[in-house]
């Protein structure tokens, strides 16, 4: 195995840069497709509701898949493995950070709204100082178990030959002929990274029923 660490080391870093590539990124997408969602007229909120339940219906490993080799041959272009997995995690995971903030956005009640109306704030100001902090105290819990999940998920992207940490451990094993210890190492070394996001995932939701 010791010969071999290199590759799962690479990896390691290939699946911790498209989990902080693809969070950031989800995110931002999330993010504007919850506001829109949260205050435009329908008939504009009606095409970002239809890509959110797109995604959110269709499971991950057939959008990548679609992605890798159906895609391209709609648009007539070529895309790269590294392309594809990456836009399939974005928008994957965009569609639940949009619901995450506009679950959020929804459930800080609407008196607030009034109140700041009531002081002679306008809208967006309303919602940057009062509507916003709030609704991130109630967020901050869903968002740490969704990008649990993202990290997670970057584990399909060896499916189209990406060489992530579980793609890395199967050219290994392909050479060395032992699986047990080679997908053992792989499960222990997704463990490190994802048990202290679970930790703190937990102490957040501890915190917030306290309070």
């Amino acid at each position: 195995m010791a010969p071999y660490m290199h590759l799962l080391w690479k990896g390691l870093g290939v699946t911790f840069l498209y989990t902080i590539g693809t969070v950031i990124s989800g995110v931002a997408i999330g993010l504007i497709v919850g506001l829109v969602r949260t205050n435009a007229s329908t008939p504009v909120a009606l095409p970002f509701r239809a890509y959110v339940e797109v995604f959110r219906c269709t499971p991950l490993l057939v959008q990548l898949v679609w992605m890798y080799y159906a895609l391209p041959v709609l648009l007539g272009v070529s895309m790269s493995a590294a392309t594809a997995a990456f836009l399939s995690l974005t928008l994957y995971g965009g569609s639940f950070y949009s619901e995450i903030f506009r679950g959020g956005i929804k459930a800080i009640d609407k008196g607030q709204w009034e109140a700041g109306h009531a002081i002679g704030m306008r809208r967006g100001k309303i919602f940057r100082r009062i509507i916003l902090p709030q609704a991130v105290k109630v967020m901050i819990p869903a968002f740490i178990n969704q990008t649990v999940m993202q990290l997670k998920n970057t584990s399909l992207v060896s499916t189209v030959a990406v060489g992530d940490l579980l793609y890395q451990g199967s050219i290994i094993t392909s050479t060395i002929y032992r699986p047990l210890e080679v997908y053992t190492l792989v499960a222990a070394l997704y463990f490190m990274m994802l048990f202290p996001l679970t930790l703190v995932s937990g102490y957040v939701e501890r915190r917030m029923e306290i309070r």
